[in-house]
């Protein structure tokens, strides 16, 4: 199951691993994504911090990592095809997989519905 926050990132998670990208809505916010800055492998990044940024034709735009914990792979897909986040946002185009410092975080997240509501 998806959670989302309400600066357009989601996360899937598998056991302690979370799969980190943004949402369709804001890729399609975004428009055409032309670079994606993706961090270290083995970085430790903590609950709301930059985790990279995304830039675009209007834009560029800081990704915040929903969770805390460490960078464990990036979707080096996006080196070569960032596009993959406007054509599939919420799964070809995911960012990065972490490994979960602190589960209780995944509380405060919102669910599909409520992130949907919040737009």
């Amino acid at each position: 199951m998806k959670k989302y926050t309400k600066t357009h990132e989601w996360v899937e998670v598998e056991g302690n691993i979370a799969t980190i990208g943004i949402t369709a809505h804001a890729a399609e916010e975004l428009g055409d994504i032309t670079y994606v800055d993706l961090p270290e492998e083995g970085k430790e990044i903590k609950k709301g911090e930059a985790l990279c940024a995304v830039e675009s034709v209007k834009s560029a735009s800081d990704v915040y990592s929903p969770v805390s914990g460490k960078v464990i792979e990036v979707n080096s897909e996006l080196d070569a095809s960032p596009e993959l986040i406007n054509d599939d946002a919420e799964n070809a185009g995911w960012i990065v997989k972490m490994e979960i410092s602190d589960e209780s975080e995944l509380d405060e997240l919102l669910s599909e519905e409520e992130y949907k509501n919040s737009l």
